[in-house]
């Protein structure tokens, strides 16, 4: 179920930047209760993001297509701060950093 939760995850890229949330490292926790709902723990970039409104119903959109989930869960968090090294290898490459 888990690799579902990703998958759905993904497919959710930060406008800002071309790369998924997930491998940007913005998806801190991700916990699945009964097999029926999904609590997530989520940041952004900076707290003046754009897309502090859309990105997390994006987020929980998606997850809510995958067959069994009921709930959505979805809290965001600013401790500990965004910062690159949060990033996936593949992300840090793909922007050359």
């Amino acid at each position: 179920m888990k690799e579902k939760i990703i998958t759905e995850i993904k497919k959710i890229y930060d406008p800002e930047i071309p790369v998924n949330i997930f491998e940007l490292g913005l998806i801190y926790k991700i916990e699945i209760k009964d097999d029926k709902k999904v609590m997530i723990e989520m940041t952004l970039t900076s707290p003046n993001c754009p897309v502090a409104e859309s990105l997390p119903n994006s987020v929980k959109k998606n997850i809510l297509k995958i067959d069994g989930i009921e709930d959505v869960d979805l809290k965001l968090v600013w401790d500990p701060p965004w910062t690159k090294d949060k990033m996936s290898e593949a992300a840090k490459l793909e922007l050359n950093l």
